[in-house]
């Protein structure tokens, strides 16, 4: 398939590759999370009284985006640290599966 380059190495770099791809879903959260903000002041400032409520609520929602960032954190940290695909290789080539 492709010259000078060992199975181990090729899914060692598609791991990073697969974790830089799973970095970018933080992208998404920070957008949303600097919208809600946004939304949420100019609620304050158009109805001061109702600030608490507000305030609750866009936190709460913000938590709920953040979760999509954190979850592709921890895809990320999986694949480059514990490498699950390069684990489960040597497996199949010491079992004589490949």
């Amino acid at each position: 398939m492709l010259q000078g380059i060992t199975s181990e190495a090729f899914i060692l770099g598609c791991s990073a590759i697969g974790a830089g791809l799973a970095m970018i879903a933080g992208i998404g959260p920070g957008i949303g999370q600097g919208n809600a903000a946004a939304r949420g002041c100019e609620a304050v400032g158009r109805q001061p009284e109702a600030k608490g409520d507000i305030t609750s609520t866009m936190l709460l929602g913000q938590a709920v985006a953040e979760t999509t960032g954190i979850y592709g954190l921890v895809i990320a940290i999986i694949l480059l640290f514990v490498r699950p695909l390069l684990t489960a290789y040597l497996e199949l080539k010491q079992s004589g599966l490949l």
